[in-house]
């Protein structure tokens, strides 16, 4: 069964051939994938490598954590499933705008429109800024 571990501490711009010569040198049978940023392609400071064999991972782990790479201690553990991971909310409730309404949002008068409409009512789509329009009209003095 294959093993994924998490290597950590990567610097922005590196060698991959490097670090796949590195972690070849503990074992062969060493897969490693480089996480990038999607926008901009510079290394997101992480990457994953598959391993087949548990003794191996464990060996790799024991050999390359905290060893110097590019001027950084490198970061080895074994990767967590994401189904093992804490909980947490889901690509959709991240978005902006998605789940239940925020109570502390301010609230706003939404003009409710109705089937029938009244000859001298105004827009309803804009009677909430014609209110307000009004409201400023009224309180603006002129000065003699």
């Amino acid at each position: 069964m294959s093993v994924r571990l998490y290597v950590g501490n990567l610097p922005n711009a590196f060698d991959v051939k490097e670090l796949e010569a590195l972690l070849g040198g503990v074992g062969e049978g060493i897969r490693f994938k480089v996480v990038n940023d999607r926008e901009t392609g510079a290394c997101r400071g992480f990457g994953f490598a598959n391993v087949d064999d548990h003794n191996l991972a464990e060996a790799l782990i024991a050999q390359l954590n905290g060893r110097d790479f590019a001027g950084q201690p490198l970061r080895i553990e074994i990767s967590e499933r994401r189904e093992s991971r804490n909980p947490g909310p889901s690509r959709e409730e991240r978005r902006p705008g998605a789940g239940a309404a925020n109570p502390a949002r301010k609230a706003v008068d939404k003009v409710v429109h109705a089937d029938t409409v009244e000859a001298n009512a105004p827009d309803p789509r804009w009677s909430s800024e014609l209110a307000k329009l009004k409201a400023l009209l009224a309180n603006q003095t002129v000065g003699v």
